[in-house]
């Protein structure tokens, strides 16, 4: 299980309790601070292939915004940015910092339907 907090949140009031299904913390990633624009491009299929949307800003459900179903590629040009399996910021989520992902397969079968960029304002 992914969580995302920000500076003074409280993990127990934030997550409605203990962690979910876990009682304890494994591991932890620093995200860089980042106050520049963002910008990334996702593919309806592998390999940056199929239909192709730049997204500037968050998008909470790429079936209501786009008509894609999901997601299987993208290009993280500027920005660091949450992925989510479920619409609405909801189900579990993946950090992608700047880069080429061409298949999301590898992520145990995810499918990403909501997106998010991670400002400063979380510091």
């Amino acid at each position: 299980m992914h969580f995302s907090l920000g500076l003074g949140l409280n993990l127990f009031y934030e997550t409605g309790g203990m962690f979910g299904m876990s009682n304890c913390i494994r591991s932890c990633r620093m995200i860089p601070m980042y106050r520049g624009s963002y910008r990334m491009r996702i593919y309806e299929r592998e390999n940056f292939m199929g239909q192709i949307y730049e997204l500037t800003d968050d998008c909470d459900s790429i079936t209501d915004l786009y008509h894609m179903s999901h997601c299987q590629s993208c290009h993280v040009m500027d920005g660091h940015w949450l992925f989510y399996e479920q619409p609405h910021y909801r189900g579990r989520m993946w950090y992608f910092k700047p880069g080429e992902y061409s298949s999301f397969s590898n992520m145990g079968g995810m499918r990403f339907m909501s997106m998010r960029h991670i400002m400063d304002s979380w510091y």
